[in-house]
């Protein structure tokens, strides 16, 4: 199990952990969750050996595997099947042991390599990195094109998909939804929960966390506490400690002012005066309940608009794609006729490459659709956050 043990963690001048005590259980799925700047991440690099404790005593089994997702962008012209084959490293071990052993025309170790690698599962380590890359949303004809033809998000779905593919007994995964489309997402889901080791997350996403998790460990004021269930199970637990604690304090403060009131009262009468006394080293020995400190409320809100017409914008006979650089239309979608009215939630779902964001960047004026016409409301302000928005 991993243990810590009066733990302190610094950066720089600021104490992220001060004096922690907490257990996580071999199988056990650990959400991790606490404000941004909390000390999250700092947490994660103290699992993995990037960062040490700066007092108190760390334990990891050294016995233990660990896999997480590497964070730098890959630039390899290695194809996406061989990439994501390298993050079993078990297996890359065996392999360098049997060339080696080929090397060194060494007979014995070539058996025991073999031996070794038949173990490690080198018969079907290809169809299980690529299990894994489709499974994350690409496409069969994607299986061989090379690492750096991809985009940054795409990248870094390889390096999920590498991480996963290593045997591991602890894997540490930070953010791992980012880049991921509802489909890969529903996949990963399902993935993690068949993983026997024991798993680490930290996510922005609830509903993940609910899938996925058992037990939540909350960083908050330098301190970490384990609750039992997924992030929904710890909202209504720290709700509940959070309303027991305040009431605990309230009562506290009335009895401080009592016994502070006495002592104002009483501490220059002699007849009184041991009394009074008495309730200063009461005062005095009282452990104090700290207050809740609320953490700062985010507040947004979407300005009333100038003008709201109605229906907002018809699209009428419309196709949508892009003219590639040897100027030849692509189109995507075709003959698209739909109207959006004022008021309306609409949420657009499809496949990678099924136009989705094609179809929202001709709407938002960035494109211009390749036929038909799209007919936009009097006075209508169009808002636009693109997906690699700064």
């Amino acid at each position: 199990m991993i243990t810590l043990k009066n733990v302190i963690l610094r950066r720089s001048a600021k104490v992220l952990l001060d004096r922690v005590n907490a257990t996580i259980n071999p199988g056990e799925h650990v959400g991790l969750v606490g404000r941004n700047g909390a000390g999250k991440s700092s947490l994660f690099a103290l699992f993995n050996g990037g960062l040490h404790e700066d007092g108190g005593d760390f334990f990891i089994p050294p016995q233990w595997r660990m896999s997480q997702v590497a964070q730098n962008m890959p630039e390899t012209d290695e194809p996406a099947t061989d990439f994501v084959v390298a993050g079993d490293t078990r297996l890359m071990e065996v392999q360098a042991r049997l060339a080696q052993a080929e090397a060194d025309d060494d007979g014995m170790a070539l058996a025991h390599a073999y031996t070794d690698l038949h173990d490690a599962g080198s018969h079907d380590a290809v169809p299980r990195a690529q299990a894994l890359i489709l499974g994350l949303g690409f496409k069969v004809s994607e299986l061989d094109k090379p690492v750096n033809s991809f985009s940054g998000g795409w990248r870094m779905r390889l390096q999920l998909a590498r991480a996963l593919m290593c045997p591991s007994d602890l894997l540490l995964l930070d953010e791992p939804t980012n880049h991921l489309d509802l489909d890969a997402l529903v996949w990963l889901e399902a993935w993690l929960k068949r993983y026997e080791g024991t798993m680490i997350v930290i996510s922005h996403d609830r509903e993940f966390l609910d899938a996925v998790t058992d037990v939540t460990m909350h960083i908050d004021h330098a301190q970490l506490t384990r609750y039992g269930g997924n992030y929904s199970k710890f909202e209504d637990l720290r709700a509940q400690q959070l309303e027991l604690q305040q009431a605990s304090f309230s009562k506290q403060q009335d009895k401080i002012a009592h016994l502070q009131k006495f002592i104002a009262r009483f501490k220059a009468k002699a007849s009184k005066a041991k009394q009074a006394q008495s309730r200063v080293k009461a005062l005095e020995r009282m452990e104090k309940i700290a207050p809740v400190l609320a953490d700062a409320e985010f507040t947004f809100e979407f300005k009333e608009p100038t003008n709201l017409p109605n229906p907002m914008l018809a699209i009428t006979d419309a196709s949508f794609g892009y003219l590639g650089e040897d100027g030849v239309e692509t189109t995507i979608l075709h003959n698209v006729s739909r109207s959006v009215l004022a008021g309306q939630r609409i949420g657009i779902l499809g496949a990678n490459g099924q136009g989705k964001s094609t179809l929202v960047k001709t709407i938002a004026r960035t494109m211009a659709p390749l036929a038909g016409s799209i007919t936009e409301g009097k006075g209508l302000s169009i808002g636009y956050f693109a997906q690699q928005e700064l």
